[in-house]
């Protein structure tokens, strides 16, 4: 439980908020990307970057959500720099739209902040033909960091300042399939479990983070890549859940982490001067922590990386 939260090697805890683990922190001059920023943390990650002076681009599906999000910001924020940019991660052809939009754009890009997510939704398949909650949390990202991984390494060339790419991930990755990634079965409906499919698309962002770093060391760029845990939040994320999300709500307020606790290792993993040169970790409550064997597992993740590029080709 949050409330007992004891302060980590970084200074923080689980009760910290986004506010505290940046205060005092200048992202003036810096242009992240936050997907799925309309709602939950997502929003309050966007909100606090701003605030630390972070030109922001939301990456979103619902444009009037983050229209919305955006008159709430500059309302607390006058100075705040924040533009929506139409984005569905569960199809490939949103993801390139998005990139070359951005991309035509001119703007720089320091920080990548891989969101936005679905947990635990009935078994369906994207418009690409791959199972949901696998498609949106990992290939969607997947390939959209690809797309946009010469833009962070010009920024960092040009601005000499680390770029950060941002995996939220889950210690729902704990419950992943026993074989963890499910290559063969992986539109496969008759094996389809809404929880472990969760878990393998969250374990599929820390393997996508650690598989990244050893490419990115590779060609010795400044640029990082890390994965995290944000804590059980009270979310829409359990939506698909009616029983849990019952629960969440009338129990959720006290034995779970709010937004603003929710977007905090979020926020600390792309700020923080502490997390500079770190990479290939993964974080929970903004500090360092440990995943199962099979997040460490490094031939796990460049089958990953090979299937996954497979399947954006």
């Amino acid at each position: 439980m949050w409330l007992f939260g004891r302060k980590g090697a970084s200074g923080f805890s689980s009760s910290s908020t986004a506010e505290q683990v940046t205060e005092g922190i200048d992202g003036t001059g810096f242009t992240a990307i936050v997907t799925g920023a309309s709602s939950g943390i997502g929003t309050e990650t966007t909100r606090v970057l701003a605030l630390r002076g972070v030109h922001v681009i939301m990456g979103v599906r619902n444009m009037l959500a983050a229209k919305d999000v955006k008159e709430t910001i500059l309302k607390e924020i006058p100075s705040a720099k924040v533009d929506a940019m139409e984005l569905d991660l569960s199809s490939m052809k949103s993801v390139r739209k998005f990139a070359s939009e951005f991309k035509s754009s001119g703007l720089p890009l320091n920080i990548l902040i891989n969101n936005a997510g679905i947990m635990a939704c009935p078994f369906s398949l994207s418009k690409d033909k791959i199972e949901l909650q696998f498609a949106t949390n990992h290939i969607g990202h997947f390939l959209l960091t690809n797309l946009l991984l010469d833009t962070i390494k010009k920024t960092s060339r040009e601005s000499k300042k680390e770029g950060r790419i941002v995996n939220v991930s889950s210690e729902a990755h704990r419950f992943a399939y026993s074989e963890g990634i499910c290559f063969d079965k992986i539109n496969d409906e008759s094996s389809y479990n809404n929880w472990r499919a969760y878990g393998q698309s969250k374990l599929a962002n820390i393997l996508h983070a650690n598989e990244l770093t050893r490419r990115l060391k590779e060609d010795g760029v400044d640029i990082s890549a890390n994965s995290l845990h944000p804590g059980t939040i009270t979310t829409n994320l359990f939506r698909h859940n009616s029983a849990v999300n019952g629960l969440i709500n009338v129990i959720g307020r006290l034995v779970l982490k709010n937004v603003q606790q929710g977007a905090a290792t979020t926020c600390y993993v792309a700020l923080h001067p502490q997390v500079k040169g770190i990479s290939g970790k993964y974080f929970s409550d903004s500090n360092l922590a440990k995943t199962t064997a099979q997040g460490t597992d490094s031939d796990l993740a460049k089958k990953l990386w090979d299937f996954s590029m497979d399947l954006t080709k």
